[in-house]
């Protein structure tokens, strides 16, 4: 049985546990399609099918891995060909409602092949950086919506001093065989120094 009154477990059953899926309108939905699902590595689960009251929406549903558990869907497109042109993006200047979207691969090893990856296929690296908590490249959907993919650092780096740890910011190479090397030599932030 719960201890206290009815009002602190009515606060707590109101956290979230976290976002379960962002909806992002797109110019060209076969253009994103190949962008979510041949350079990030989304997976297809669904489409939205025709109704009368809206027979010309298109919409698609991806889902990434989550350890081997199914999750309906972690990305949604809607195609709108009314958006404006892309802007060029930069991490403080790009004028969009959503600045970027962080996408976690499971670890160092998964998030350097993707690097390699991306590099073999010319996508560009608009920033590569070594955050306090994640080592992280920015790239850019067809819509301009920055991308950011990650992977995150070892709890214990982070943990002692997580305001440090997300104002710790180290720039690294974005272009050539620098933006491809990732240092293990991690700070650590708080009290764990």
């Amino acid at each position: 049985m719960a201890k206290g009154n009815g009002k602190e477990a009515a606060s707590q059953a109101a956290v979230p546990v976290g976002i379960n899926h962002i909806v992002l309108n797109v110019r060209d939905l076969d253009e994103s399609h190949t962008f979510w699902t041949e350079i990030v590595g989304f997976k297809l689960s669904g489409e939205w099918r025709a109704r009368p009251s809206n027979p010309n929406r298109r919409m698609r549903f991806y889902s990434a891995s989550h350890g081997g558990k199914t999750h309906h869907h972690d990305i949604a497109l809607v195609e709108n060909s009314r958006l404006p042109p892309p802007p060029e993006w930069g991490i403080d200047s790009t004028p969009l409602a959503i600045n970027h979207i962080a996408v976690t691969f499971p670890g160092r090893d998964a998030w350097l092949a993707k690097l390699k990856s991306l590099s073999e296929r010319g996508v560009k690296f608009h920033r590569r950086v070594n955050h306090g908590m994640t080592h992280s490249v920015y790239i850019t959907d067809p819509n301009g919506y920055g991308v950011e993919l990650l992977y995150e650092l070892p709890q214990e780096v982070w943990e002692g001093g997580i305001e440090e740890a997300l104002n710790y910011v180290e720039d690294t190479p974005a272009e050539g065989e620098g933006a491809l090397a990732d240092s293990t030599d991690y700070p650590v932030f708080g009290k764990a120094r």
